[in-house]
């Protein structure tokens, strides 16, 4: 099939193909006598592959290892269960900072009158929302020198 028909078989857009050739992801498709690429099933697998791993935030990186895991049929899963730990892991730790981030901002928008005054909490800590060390830290050079 033509890399038309390989993108609409697997999901993934030709210009993501494309960039996956570039960057080495995936292995050059045949070309045909026109200079057409052309791809065969198990080719379109490895697309439906990396599609579905982008999916769930794999990195390039981490795709790139799972792929080369998922052509070794003679690899331990172990191998492929520690990426995936480690991925589960950093996407918690995600978790948790956008969790913070939510209760930060759902606080400020629960603070803003939201009314015709120019005064606004979220505006306030936006300006002011340095890390409290750094905070700390400019207000004692400017007692000192004060």
């Amino acid at each position: 099939m033509n890399i038309g028909q390989a993108s609409k078989a697997s999901g993934v857009t030709t210009k993501m193909i494309r960039y996956y050739h570039e960057i080495g992801l995936v292995q050059p498709a045949s070309r045909t006598d026109s200079n057409y690429r052309e791809y065969d099933e198990r080719q379109v697998n490895e697309l439906r592959f990396i599609k579905r791993a982008r999916s769930l935030a794999f990195s390039m990186e981490e795709i790139t290892q799972l792929l080369s895991l998922w052509r070794d049929r003679d690899r331990p899963s172990r191998e492929v269960k520690a990426i995936a730990d480690r991925h589960l892991a950093d996407l918690d730790a995600r978790i948790v900072e956008m969790q913070a981030m939510t209760d930060t901002l759902r606080h400020l928008s629960h603070c803003c009158e939201g009314d015709d005054r120019p005064d606004c909490p979220i505006l306030k800590d936006l300006t002011n929302g340095t890390e409290p060390t750094e905070r700390v830290g400019k207000q004692a050079v400017a007692k000192r020198i004060g």
